[in-house]
C-alpha cells in the first residue's frame, strides 16, 4: 500500500495581527485525508501576531520559525528549509479554506499532470470576485485569469496560495534568494518553473478566500520593488526585455538600481539559468500571449 504523503503548509507572516490565528483556525477546521505540518515563518513582526502559538491547541503540529526580516521571498525559502513533506503548500497568513482543498490540489500533482497548482482565489470581502491564476500585462502588471473548465495552464502562480512538488521547487532553487522585502517573487518563480521545463496549472474547482488589503502591514519601498524587477529581468530575459524593464522603473533612485543588481552577482546567476533552462523567454511570452 502506498503511504499517504506528508504535506508541508508554509505560512510567511509579518505584522498580520489576528489574521494568523484566524487562518490557522480555518485550516484546522477543514477535512482532509492527508497528514500535514505547518511551518509558520514570523518574519520580524512587531505586533505579536504569532505569540499565541505557545498556547494554541494545535501547537504540536506547528513549527514556528522567527527571522530578522528576510523578506517575502526568503521567508518562504526558510519555511521550505524546515519542511519535512514532499509537497509544499505556500499560503498567505490571511486565508480561509474549504473542506478537501488539500486533497483536490494534490490530485494533479500525484497524477503527474502538473508540477505546481493554484486554486481559484476569491475575495474574503466579496466571495463572488474570483481569480483563476494570473498572467501579465504589457507593463508586467498582474492580471487575473478568467475561469476555464477543468485543470488549465497559468502563466503566474499567485503567491497567496499554491502547491508544488518538493522536487520541482528544489530543481529551480526555490524562490529568488536575492530579492528585497517584497515584489515579483511569485512572478519570478512561475517564469523560472516554466523556463526550466515544469508546468503550472489552475484547479478551478477548488476555492480559497483571500483577504485583499489596500496596503501592506509593513513598509514596502519602490526602490526595492524595482530592484527585484531588474534582478528578475537579468536572471531570465533577453536584452530587449531587460531594456523594457528598465523603462518601467519608478522613483528617483532608478539609475542606481541596475548597477546594484549587477554588483550583487546576477550575471553569474543569469549564465547558470540560461544553461539549465529548457525554454527561453520568447517561448514563455509567446505561449501565454503576453505582449512584452
Amino acid at each position: 500500500m502506498t503511504k499517504t504523503p506528508l504535506i508541508s503548509i508554509i505560512f510567511p507572516a509579518k505584522n498580520e495581527g489576528v489574521n494568523v490565528k484566524r487562518t490557522l483556525d480555518s485550516l484546522f477546521s477543514i477535512s482532509t485525508d492527508y497528514p500535514f505540518e505547518v511551518i509558520l515563518v514570523d518574519d520580524a513582526s512587531v505586533d505579536g501576531c504569532c505569540d499565541f502559538i505557545s498556547t494554541y491547541s494545535k501547537k504540536d503540529l506547528i513549527k514556528l520559525v522567527k527571522t530578522k526580516g528576510a523578506g517575502a521571498s526568503n521567508a518562504r525559502n526558510i519555511g521550505a528549509d524546515q519542511a519535512k513533506g514532499d509537497y509544499y503548500f505556500f499560503c498567505d497568513a490571511h486565508l480561509e479554506f474549504e473542506d478537501k482543498w488539500i486533497d483536490r490540489l494534490m490530485e494533479p500533482l500525484l497524477s503527474g499532470k502538473t508540477d505546481a497548482v493554484t486554486p481559484a482565489i476569491a475575495s474574503m470581502d466579496n466571495p463572488k470576485s474570483i481569480g483563476f491564476g494570473q498572467t501579465l500585462t504589457p507593463s508586467l502588471s498582474i492580471k487575473w485569469n478568467k475561469r476555464q473548465s477543468g485543470l488549465f495552464e497559468t502563466a503566474v502562480l499567485p503567491g497567496g496560495c499554491f502547491a508544488i512538488t518538493r522536487s520541482a521547487f528544489e530543481a529551480v532553487g526555490g524562490f529568488e534568494t536575492g530579492f528585497k522585502t517584497w515584489g515579483h517573487e511569485d512572478v519570478e518563480i512561475s517564469i523560472k518553473l516554466w523556463l526550466f521545463g515544469f508546468k503550472c496549472h489552475v484547479q478551478p474547482d477548488v476555492t480559497i478566500l483571500h483577504l485583499f488589503r489596500k496596503k501592506h502591514p509593513y513598509k514596502v519601498k519602490y526602490v526595492e520593488v524595482n530592484y527585484n524587477l531588474m534582478r528578475m529581468a537579468y536572471s531570465h530575459f533577453n536584452d530587449a526585455r531587460i531594456y523594457k524593464c528598465r523603462k518601467l522603473l519608478r522613483g528617483k533612485y532608478r539609475r542606481l538600481i541596475e548597477p546594484r543588481v549587477i554588483k550583487h552577482g546576477v550575471l553569474k546567476q543569469r549564465e547558470e539559468y540560461f544553461r539549465k533552462r529548457e525554454y527561453d523567454d520568447d517561448w514563455y511570452f509567446g505561449k501565454f500571449g503576453i505582449d512584452f
